[in-house]
């Protein structure tokens, strides 16, 4: 049977009454359907980090610490680390990348003196500790310093 516009109805449950929203406590209650009353119905005032009144905890806690834009990372190798090396061997970044002691996204090599040192090598790196300085030049290494 075909049905015509004229026979289409609403079925029940479809539709809402509307509620004229913050027009007094008659229609539908005091905050407007926003949650909440004064400050917190406003889209443009949210309450971030204020504790009402008592003094913030960002605020309550000392500031501490410092980065320095001009500070530059160095990778650490110290001496025992070295010992992989065979004698009269010329230990630079690219032979430490390939060992695995030194990642690549290093900004330069700091050789430190932790551990004993039991090869004569060339080492060349950006900074030295003075305590492996003197533990390689004991050895009768040579130390060069890349700028």
């Amino acid at each position: 049977m075909a049905s015509s516009l004229n026979d289409i109805q609403v079925v029940k449950g479809s539709k809402f009454e509307h509620y004229r929203r913050g027009q007094g406590l008659a229609n539908g209650g005091r905050s407007a359907g926003k949650g909440t009353k004064g400050q917190g119905q406003h889209a443009h005032t949210k309450k971030h980090g204020f504790e009402g009144g008592q003094m913030p905890l960002a605020r309550r806690l000392p500031k501490y610490g410092f980065n320095s834009i001009s500070r530059i990372e160095l990778a650490i190798v110290n001496l025992d680390g070295l010992n992989t090396f065979k004698d009269g061997d010329v230990v630079d970044e690219t032979v430490l990348n390939a060992k695995g002691l030194v990642k690549n996204n290093a900004n330069g090599i700091k050789i430190l003196g932790k551990g004993v040192l039991d090869k004569k090598l060339t080492v060349k790196a950006h900074a030295f500790s003075a305590g492996a300085k003197k533990a390689i030049e004991a050895k009768g290494g040579t130390v060069e310093a890349i700028k």
